[in-house]
């Protein structure tokens, strides 16, 4: 009786299935909607085997896939294109930071820093605003078809980077670092008008304290605060819906530019 070797097995199509599969199960790690830990682990584990079932024939037809000789390259292979994937989601969660980060600092102007939630989304303790802010984000998101976008640009990196020739390239660090910026710059141009109005409220109050002694500025300051803050982010969120269009376009470059990044 012959041994069976198990990776005989894996030899041909069904190599090809599990590394598209691998690279189909990244991004719903951590990218925005589809990574969300609002979703069932077992439903995202069907999700991605629905995908990859999907453009398993696709693949196919566009090039023959070598399958590694032996199971550690295999395993090499397996990480390289989990990585692919999840470098696709991370752009997208990089991207969606700054949201957060815009509603930390409006949350300190305003006067939310010690009221917290658990965001099931991140599990992480976010204010009031800022689970607001990327709720919001994460509608538009959908509305707007970027969960679209992201498949696209994972069916579109089977042709930009095939199957096990994924190679490593000095500007994909580079890439990471702006992206890493951009959360701090976008994060502040969102959080830029309810930050300028708490402060020149700020001034106001410091000026009205020194005039008028006797009154308790602790009192009056807080409300205040509550009242301005909210009202100039409720006078701010049409513009803030146009841009989002900006990040989201910038989002969508960004994965493009990125999955070249690795491009043989």
């Amino acid at each position: 009786m012959t041994e069976i070797d198990f990776f005989d097995i894996l030899q041909g199509q069904v190599a090809c299935f599990l590394l598209v599969l691998t690279r189909t199960s990244g991004i719903f790690f951590i990218s925005p909607f589809f990574g969300s830990m609002n979703i069932s682990y077992k439903l995202r584990a069907c999700a991605a085997l629905l995908l990859a079932v999907l453009l398993f024939p696709v693949v196919v037809k566009m090039y023959v896939v070598e399958t590694p000789a032996t199971v550690l390259m295999f395993a090499g292979t397996v990480a390289k294109e989990l990585f692919v994937g999840w470098l696709i989601g991370l752009v997208g969660y990089i991207t969606l930071a700054a949201v957060n980060m815009a509603g930390k600092i409006m949350d300190m102007q305003v006067g939310f820093a010690v009221v917290s939630m658990m965001d099931p989304t991140t599990q992480q303790q976010t204010g009031l605003i800022g689970t607001f802010l990327y709720n919001l984000t994460i509608i538009y998101f959908i509305i707007t078809n970027g969960h679209h976008v992201i498949i696209s640009a994972l069916a579109e990196s089977f042709r930009i980077i095939p199957l096990d020739s994924m190679l490593w390239n000095e500007t994909l660090p580079q890439l990471m670092i702006d992206l890493t910026a951009g959360i701090f710059m976008n994060g502040m141009k969102i959080a830029m008008p309810v930050t300028f109005a708490i402060l020149l409220t700020n001034v106001g109050m410091g000026i009205l304290a020194r005039t008028m002694p006797q009154m308790n500025i602790f009192v009056v300051g807080i409300p205040l605060q509550l009242t301005i803050g909210t009202s100039m982010l409720s006078m701010v969120l049409p513009f803030y819906i146009l841009f989002l269009d900006v990040i989201f376009n910038a989002m969508y470059a960004n994965i493009s530019i990125a999955l070249k990044a690795l491009a043989p």
